[in-house]
């Protein structure tokens, strides 16, 4: 987006605009663009910035939030969307075939579910780089030096996310797969899933970003 309105050239006629500014700037960044508003699918990245403050700043025109990740940045994002009625069926398949180019889109039905898909594919990358940490530590505490650590944890997090991608089925079988009965996974696995430890730990930590992704809708 261009920040002043004199630097727009006056015969464009886009047909998608992608507001990808900072929260607190958004109001006086969309004001050269309300001209567009009854011809252009606006597609806003700007982080808990609701559909309602978008209206309020545009007038009535169609209008898309759109919640990617930082694996977007090369081409294996994970985008959600979510569409005003405003939205035509041209239009937001314009709109998610310019989203795909990084990564993989998906819409869901209601507004609410963006700030929840921001505590799941938003915010989860953090969650897996800190369990990188976390593996990797516990490799350099058990003798392993840093590097091979790192090697060891990256490689091992990559493949299996590969084999969860590319396989269709669902992650407990997937982790049955891997523990063999009193073997070292099924010991390592008593620790992480007993009293469904790292299950309560995952859903507590969604529900406190969940949590802030709804203060900060609010307080635009």
């Amino acid at each position: 987006m261009y920040g002043n309105i004199d630097e727009i050239d006056p015969t464009l006629q886009p047909a998608v605009i992608v507001v990808a500014v900072k929260p607190q700037v958004i109001a006086a960044a969309l004001e050269a663009y309300r001209r567009f508003a009854s011809s252009a699918v606006f597609v806003s990245l700007a982080a808990g910035v609701a559909i309602e403050t978008l209206e309020t700043c545009l007038g009535p025109c169609a209008v898309m939030r759109a919640m990617p990740n930082t694996p977007a940045s090369i081409g294996r994002g994970m985008t959600v969307t979510f569409a005003n009625p405003r939205v035509g069926t041209a239009q937001a398949q314009r709109a998610e075939e310019l989203l795909a180019a990084t990564g993989e889109v998906i819409a869901v039905s209601s507004e609410h579910l963006v700030d929840v898909a921001t505590a799941i594919s938003g915010s989860g990358p953090a969650y897996l780089f800190h369990f990188l940490e976390c593996l990797a530590s516990a490799g350099q505490a058990l003798g392993l030096d840093r590097e091979t650590a790192l090697i060891l944890a990256r490689q091992t997090i990559r493949g299996a996310a590969e084999m969860a991608a590319t396989r269709e089925d669902d992650p407990e079988v997937l982790r049955r797969e891997v523990t063999s009965p009193n073997g070292t996974t099924a010991a390592a696995l008593e620790v992480l899933m007993g009293q469904n430890a790292l299950m309560v730990l995952m859903r507590d930590a969604a529900a406190a970003a969940f949590k802030r992704a709804v203060e900060l809708s609010g307080a635009n």
